[in-house]
């Protein structure tokens, strides 16, 4: 079994833990690696006292954690598999609040020519006939969900990705960009994760901007008429600031290397 990552983030700043209310939500990897997490989580404890503890995990992962009711909300990036979770009633709605895109990085010589590629498909299609070495997160995550979703777009099922150069490492985006350093292998990441990664080696971004590596992110409150003891009071006040005009001046605002990571779109969708 795949090791379960949680990492419980505490943003008690504005009211001492005794007085705040508290819930908790299963995020992406993303969201946590990119700093983004570092960034809201103390505004929405100052703006509601509300200390927000995050599981942070892949998107497949979150959204067992809402099935099972372990969790007040989740905030993840894989709209069929949201879908399927409102469909099936684990979850009250579903709400976008900000979206950033996937990028192809890959070692600079860039051995498969995918930096030429007129889309993500033709890119993968030539990463595939070359057996130049591919690092997946394999991990049942969004961004590992995208990744299916792209090779079976490319044209290139399970059979052909062949573990002489395909490799699944079962783990977060932080390991697998630290493996395809290793490896000089290229790999599917968000961008925001990527910018934040500080061990790029060799490695550089080489595709990036067909519209099928959008990166949509939405909010999922869990469904209290199949919990009855999640405090889906907590996620409608969490989800009332995420939509909220000062939400988006942190979101836009964030930036590394002087790229903006996370654009807002809430009430946009």
């Amino acid at each position: 079994m795949k090791r379960l990552v949680m990492a419980a983030i505490l943003a008690g700043y504005a009211a001492s833990a005794a007085s705040a209310d508290v819930m908790k939500m299963a995020v992406t990897t993303s969201f946590h690696n990119s700093g983004l997490s570092e960034i809201l989580l103390p505004e929405i404890a100052a703006d509601l006292e509300l200390e927000v503890q995050l599981l942070v995990v892949g998107t497949g992962q979150a959204i067992r954690l809402g099935e099972a009711g372990d969790v007040d909300a989740i905030l993840v990036h894989s709209r069929p598999a949201e879908e399927a979770f409102l469909a099936q009633g684990h979850g009250t709605h579903r709400t976008e609040i900000m979206y950033n895109d996937f990028v192809l990085i890959g070692p600079s010589s860039d051995p498969a020519g995918i930096s030429g590629a007129d889309s993500a498909a033709t890119a993968l299609v030539a990463i595939a006939e070359t057996a130049a070495t591919f690092a997946s997160r394999g991990d049942d995550s969004g961004t590992h969900k995208k990744e299916l979703a792209l090779w079976t777009e490319a044209g290139i099922d399970e059979p052909a990705r062949d573990v002489s150069w395909y490799k699944e490492t079962g783990a977060g985006m932080g390991a697998t960009l630290n493996t395809a350093s290793g490896l000089d292998a290229y790999l599917m990441s968000d961008r925001a994760s990527w910018l934040k990664f500080g061990n790029k080696g060799d490695l550089k971004l080489l595709f990036a901007g067909d519209p099928a590596l959008f990166n949509q992110y939405a909010y999922l409150p869990v469904n209290p008429e199949k919990h009855g003891h999640v405090k889906a009071d907590l996620a409608a006040k969490l989800e009332g600031w995420l939509v909220s005009d000062r939400a988006r001046a942190l979101i836009d605002g964030y930036q590394l290397e002087g790229e903006q990571l996370f654009t807002f779109n809430a009430g946009q969708n």
